[in-house]
């Protein structure tokens, strides 16, 4: 008799990504620099520690808020008792209006659309649950986040199909890519309900163009499927161009109360943009009104604590506050990633243009020892063991190029960050190095055999 369920053994949780392994070699030997220097520097998780002293500023000045308090007087039992599922109405339209902020206020948010989850994470699966069934798909461009391998397909059953995007136009989507997809999904017998994109990019640090969103637009209505724009990353966008939600896209296409309208549906969460991924407070937005009642009675499988609702709530309801952090963290993060451009230019590594995110798309394809994606795990392996430096490669991102890498940079102070560019240096002049060497070596090789048969040939007949 099977004692455990088929989920309980299945291996398709993904874990045993190389995105997931480097954590945990990290873990074995993480980096202090008192307690090991020579430790495994962590730049493959996007966390965004960038700005906490201003969050702890806050705190500081707001003393009820975080203790629970209104109007000086303590409401803990109130928060400690059970609420219900919908969550707390003056976290959720602090929560529409801070989406409206960092999108410039071009578009707003009706806060009965919106569905509270435990993180992003819930959020994806929560939408795979609502909008398809198992062995049902969804088209992803590549290279996308390692953790749509686990959180879209472990659970539900949904099938991931990519979209191959490559670097001849910055990995782009284009509409040959889009079909492409969607006839290999039917190749393989599965009915596509959707694309799913994120935007900004994760692993690739950038917008959307327009274009592209106008082309997802007209792609779903001509098939008829679902879109989900995961904007996490909405607030990190640090330089030109600037950040385009799909909901200013269907704002000027005037597709207000359309079927279209109805079928595009928003992820975002505080982990990102505020650095707050400990506290799991993620949401769905949608135009559907079944979709808004099915993920909110689903959200009773990971609800946000009403303690963490009532302290973000009164966080978020300070103007004066979000808009100075949103431009504070949005400076730092731009000064942050030109100190890793500078480290990798300086190492002779290039990366992708970036504009946003908490990590670079970085090439590394001149240092592998040929074009294939074992030698990209040969050279992710020595980057980890050697160097001590835990990156992502990009293979474990399903990029279809081998030699790109994943490389954070908001986790870090800065001179962890510059550590971590000096032993990279370091590694990739002795790389440089030892070529030279052989090549020297090849030479002086071929020189010897010159001279051999050149002498060789000199001699007098008889001397032969």
């Amino acid at each position: 008799m099977r004692l455990l369920s088929r989920k309980a053994t299945c291996n398709t949780h993904g874990q045993d990504s190389s995105y997931f392994l480097g954590w945990q070699e990290y873990e074995k030997n993480p980096y202090d620099e008192i307690k090991n220097p020579t430790g495994i520097i962590q730049m493959g998780l996007a966390e965004n520690q960038l700005s906490f002293d201003l969050l702890e500023s806050w705190l500081a000045n707001n003393p009820d808020a975080a203790g629970f308090k209104k109007d000086g007087q303590s409401i803990f039992r109130e928060l400690a008792l059970f609420q219900d599922y919908h969550g707390l109405p003056d976290f959720k339209k602090a929560l529409v209006d801070f989406m409206a902020e960092i999108r410039g206020n071009r578009v707003t948010f009706d806060q009965n659309k919106i569905v509270l989850t435990a993180g992003a994470t819930s959020a994806n699966e929560t939408l795979m649950f609502c909008l398809a069934e198992p062995g049902e798909a969804f088209l992803l461009p590549t290279p996308y986040y390692p953790g749509f391998d686990r959180d879209l397909k472990w659970r539900t059953g949904v099938e991931i199909v990519p979209i191959q995007c490559t670097s001849s136009n910055g990995f782009q989507i284009t509409a040959p890519a889009l079909e492409e997809a969607y006839l290999e999904a039917q190749k393989r017998n599965l009915r596509v309900k959707g694309v799913l994109v994120t935007n900004p990019s994760n692993p690739l640090g950038t917008t959307m163009s327009r274009s592209e969103l106008n082309l997802l637009v007209n792609f779903i209505t001509a098939k008829g499927i679902h879109l989900i724009s995961d904007e996490i990353y909405s607030g990190t966008v640090f330089s030109s161009p600037g950040f385009v939600s799909i909901m200013e896209v269907l704002k000027d296409k005037k597709c207000e109360n359309t079927d279209v309208w109805r079928r595009v549906h928003i992820v975002y969460s505080l982990s990102k943009d505020l650095g707050l991924p400990g506290f799991r407070v993620g949401a769905i937005y949608s135009n559907d009104d079944l979709v808004v009642s099915a993920a909110t009675k689903m959200s009773s499988f990971g609800l946000i604590s009403s303690q963490t609702q009532y302290l973000l709530s009164a966080l978020l309801s300070d103007k004066k506050f979000t808009k100075h952090y949103i431009s504070e963290n949005q400076r730092r993060l731009k000064q942050r990633q030109n100190l890793l451009v500078k480290g990798l230019e300086k190492a002779g590594i290039s990366c992708l243009k970036s504009n946003a995110g908490l990590f670079c798309w970085v090439n590394m394809k001149h240092l592998l020892s040929s074009n294939t994606f074992e030698a990209e795990m040969e050279l992710w392996k020595k980057i980890v063991y050697d160097v001590n430096l835990n990156i992502s490669p990009g293979s474990s991102c399903h990029c279809t190029e081998p030699g790109w890498f994943r490389v954070c940079f908001a986790n870090m102070s800065e001179e962890t960050l510059k550590l971590a560019m000096e032993r990279l240096k370091s590694f990739v002049d002795s790389i440089n190095m030892s070529s030279h060497q052989r090549l020297k070596n090849s030479r002086k090789k071929s020189l010897t055999k010159w001279v051999f048969r050149l002498s060789f040939h000199d001699r007098e007949p008889e001397e032969r």
